[in-house]
């Protein structure tokens, strides 16, 4: 609606000249035609309609004494009609429309014999404009004041965006546009643009806002930070569920990465809390590895199942009505969750005995240097 198309590409051309905006856009739509993924291209239609034009001698107006408003009123009134009031009939209400019969308005040649007072005198209408035939345009379409036509491309099997650059390169190369013609992109790709930059940014604030909280929790920057490897663990699944289904990220699909850090990094919590809490007990690193992971294997694999199952249905169902958007997001999730509890249960332990050790030998030295 925004940009008038309802294409998921629209390359509107502004120009000054319909004929050569309309050349133009066939040129467009021949170099483009050849591009990969590109469907329904269509170039929008200028349909030349038989036009009478009457056009004013403004010189022998002059010498009649008759203005230029005066004859546009002349014109309307007898040709167009003009409402002089209401006739009642009733309960019913007609205008009353003061103009000339049909049969004096039929053709050119009678419009030329039309009479018209000027100053008193009544001369034919012909003496005082030049009317002939010609053909205009069925509509002219405008946006910011500018003269537009609108080359609309569909998208098949491709990537919004690969498909833009591609048009955008191939268009730069071919095309070479006149002086006061410039071309604009729009469509759904004004929409996938603005998505994607809201998108990244509440993603970086999101991942920020997990850090923190994560730090309020363990007041460790070290432990915080090992957390966080969760999300390039999740990113591997959701990365490979969607090269091996559709192929191309959406938005909906950033959306999903986007649930998933949350979903992720939760994981990572349970095991970290739980190695802290039998650390502080007087476990070692290792035998609190052993034992946390024991102890949080169950919630673990229950919450992800349960996640999981639940998405199935909405994974597989992408090609139903009303699940463009939900699919993508599930399949998604459930990649992200997939790989994030396997390599959630190696890594993580991993790095927290690799930190617990430097964190042990750091004291220990303080403790020396104390003595």
């Amino acid at each position: 609606m925004l940009s008038g198309t309802r294409a998921n590409i629209a390359i509107k051309l502004f120009g000054t000249d319909l004929n050569k905006m309309f050349e133009l856009g066939n040129q467009i739509k021949a170099s483009i035609e050849g591009i990969e993924g590109i469907g329904d291209l269509n170039v929008e239609q200028q349909i030349q309609r038989p036009q009478l034009k009457i056009e004013p001698k403004r010189e022998v107006m002059a010498k009649y004494g008759v203005t230029l408003p005066e004859f546009a009123e002349v014109v309307n009134v007898m040709l167009a009609g003009e409402v002089v009031s209401m006739v009642y009939e009733g309960n019913k209400s007609f205008d009353l429309t003061l103009k000339v019969n049909n049969e004096s308005r039929a053709t050119a040649d009678r419009i030329k014999e039309l009479m018209v007072d000027a100053n008193g005198r009544k001369v034919p209408l012909s003496n005082i404009a030049t009317i002939s035939s010609s053909t205009g345009p069925n509509t002219i379409n405008r946006e910011n004041v500018m003269r537009k036509i609108v080359v609309s491309v569909n998208i098949a099997e491709r990537d919004l965006r690969g498909v833009v650059n591609d048009i955008q390169r191939k268009v730069n190369e071919d095309i070479v546009l006149p002086e006061g013609y410039h071309i604009q992109y729009g469509g759904q790709f004004e929409s996938e643009q603005a998505a994607s930059r809201t998108l990244l940014i509440t993603s970086i604030f999101s991942v920020l806002a997990i850090f923190l909280l994560l730090f309020n929790q363990f007041r460790n920057v070290t432990q915080s930070a090992v957390v966080l490897l969760n999300l390039p663990l999740a990113l591997i699944g959701g990365v490979f569920t969607i090269y091996f289904s559709s192929g191309f990220i959406s938005i909906p699909s950033i959306i999903g990465f986007i649930s998933l850090f949350g979903i992720a990094t939760r994981n990572g919590m349970l095991l970290i809390s739980r190695y802290n809490d039998l650390h502080q007990e007087g476990l070692s690193a290792m035998e609190s590895v052993l034992q946390g992971s024991l102890d949080r294997l169950n919630p673990i694999l229950m919450t992800a199942l349960s996640s999981g199952l639940a998405l199935v249905p909405l994974a597989l169902g992408g090609d139903l009505p009303g699940n463009e958007i939900q699919s993508p997001m599930a399949k998604v999730i459930l990649g992200g969750l997939l790989t994030s509890t396997i390599l959630n249960g190696f890594i993580i332990p991993i790095m927290f005995l690799i930190t617990s050790k430097q964190a042990d030998s750091e004291t220990a030295s303080e403790e020396i240097i104390s003595e």
